[in-house]
């Protein structure tokens, strides 16, 4: 009688440490606004300050390992949060709670737009968003190049990668080629161990790639599950594998339509991987959307879970240090190509250029929220398209 309440006091402490999970990633969800970087801060809050759920050293930690692993930072981040605070389950629960309110409203969003995008007020919002979003792309790209350029290995790789991504070269093998580049010149210098050079192809190439044009589930799930595994970096960097499998390989989408989504995007709190949300839903309707959404983000919590022996050990090869610079330099070499390509489709005018350019101001000099200059855009477009119909 005595040993009942000893085994059901364990069960009673990991559900509270659930609930509270639940509780802290679905505002998180609800409100994190802003991009990785906010979220970050967010969760450090949460976390560290408010919960003293662990330490400020162990959540760099965790945030260094989040940089080592392809995916959206911020959720594997919040993946790992919830492993450390309660285990198997938290893991689940910190990075469900955290993605799945971002998913629904961006769900509402692409129902809303399948019918009424046609609209000339939609339109019309929809013409001023897009050059907004475009200036966001450029000022993220600035931002990360400056991280991100290190010495003269960096920056000509960087240049050769754009070379190869105008030339046709998949975004995949740009960010492998750009990989091994940095890691065999810094290698040849005295660092690192070349057999992880040698190994990383096979890495990557376990990626699977879907090879039809028809819009299936199977399919839909195999493109979304690859670019969860293999986008490194930031969340923009989709745009480029996106644009790459869904707009030139499978004509799946158009250039405004991915546009479009970005936008969505943009305008949603949680992650910026919930774009294919939106795309799954304009291509298999709820269905689709469920199945994108849980493609995408199935690999960062595999990572994860998998990763977590071998930290100490990524964190201490110089050489894999290397090999992800030379991939990140790469994914921002993707960014400035794909940067310009959704730029010639979303400035089609005049007052798409001033927005563009004055949208780029504001942020590069005044670092305006990106959330309140697409609604101006949403709002300018409108004007706009009402005094152009009169």
């Amino acid at each position: 009688m005595t040993a009942q309440p000893a085994q059901r006091e364990p069960v009673a402490a990991e559900r509270q440490r659930l609930g509270e999970l639940a509780a802290v990633f679905l505002r998180l969800g609800l409100t994190a606004f802003g991009g990785p970087a906010a979220h970050i801060a967010m969760m450090e809050d949460e976390a560290v300050v408010r919960r003293k759920w662990l330490t400020r050293e162990r959540f760099l930690d965790l945030l260094g390992v989040t940089n080592l692993l392809p995916g959206p930072s911020s959720s594997e981040l919040a993946i790992y949060l919830g492993y450390v605070r309660a285990g198997w389950r938290g893991l689940l629960v910190g990075g469900t709670c955290f993605i799945m309110p971002a998913a629904a409203l961006v769900t509402a969003i692409a129902w809303t737009y399948a019918r009424f995008g046609s609209l000339p007020e939609i339109a019309g919002m929809l013409y001023g968003i897009r050059p907004v979003v475009v200036a966001i792309i450029v000022q993220a790209l600035w931002r990360l190049g400056q991280a991100a350029i290190k010495d003269a290995t960096s920056a000509v790789v960087a240049i050769a990668a754009v070379a190869l991504s105008v030339a046709g070269l998949s975004p995949l093998m740009v960010l492998l080629i750009a990989g091994i580049a940095v890691a065999v010149v810094r290698t040849a210098r005295g660092t690192g161990d070349r057999g992880v050079v040698a190994a990383l192809p096979a890495a990557l190439a376990i990626a699977p790639s879907a090879g039809s044009a028809a819009v299936s589930l199977g399919s839909l799930f195999l493109v979304f599950l690859k670019l969860g595994a293999v986008v490194f970096g930031s969340g923009y960097v989709l745009l480029a594998f996106l644009r790459s499998d869904l707009v030139e390989r499978l004509h799946w989408l158009t250039e405004n339509q991915l546009l479009d989504a970005v936008a969505v995007g943009q305008v949603t709190p949680g992650p910026v991987f919930t774009t294919a949300t939106f795309i799954g839903y304009l291509l298999a309707g709820w269905t689709g959307a469920v199945v994108a959404t849980v493609a995408i983000f199935l690999p960062a919590f595999l990572l994860v879970a998998a990763s977590s022996p071998f930290v100490p050990l990524l964190r201490e090869s110089r050489l894999v240090a290397s090999i992800l610079d030379g991939v990140t330099v790469g994914s921002l070499a993707l960014m400035a190509v794909v940067t310009w390509q959704l730029g010639r489709a979303a400035v089609v005018d005049v007052p798409t250029a001033v927005l563009a350019v004055g949208s780029a101001v504001l942020l590069l000099r005044f670092r305006l929220n990106s959330t309140w200059l697409i609604v101006a855009g949403a709002g300018l477009g409108m004007m706009l398209g009402f005094v152009g119909a009169h």
